[in-house]
């Protein structure tokens, strides 16, 4: 059984990706993780954190976003935690794929995606903030 944790509060930047990315590649290299999941991970990370920050304020103010990763026993758990307007990425509807490149609309991509890599994604509204909770096995990685 390997537990490892880290948690991080990012401002609601986007220079702040940076951090993530390298807090993201450490944890990744202490787990020894692949690096098929690592990049898998930090696109998932990288879309829903720039969703946040470009979607999610409606003032031009200084908010946090909290995020806590966690391994044990082979699984990933992660908690995306903002004080946003309320958005449930698990509802968002896929982008049609099947239509040309030139006809599709903008949005949802990087949500869909991250539902693709990811084994399971729950959000909740609690005490006027967004969490999201993101799990992906590696037993199989």
């Amino acid at each position: 059984m390997s537990v490892g944790r880290i948690s991080l509060k990012l401002r609601n930047r986007l220079s702040e990706l940076n951090i993530l990315s390298q807090t993201l590649e450490r944890f990744g290299e202490t787990l020894a993780l692949p690096q098929k999941t690592l990049f898998e991970l930090n696109l998932a990370l990288e879309e829903l954190v720039t969703n946040i920050i470009s979607y999610g304020y409606r003032d031009d103010a200084d908010h946090w976003i909290q995020i806590a990763i966690s391994h044990e026993n082979a699984i990933l758990t992660i908690r995306l935690e903002d004080d946003g307007i309320p958005f449930d990425p698990v509802e968002a509807e896929p982008p049609d794929c099947n239509c040309p490149v030139e006809e599709r609309t903008i949005g949802n991509l990087g949500i869909y995606l991250t539902k693709k890599v990811m084994d399971d994604m729950v959000y909740e509204r609690h005490e006027n903030k967004n969490i999201l909770t993101l799990r992906k096995n590696l037993h199989d990685v």
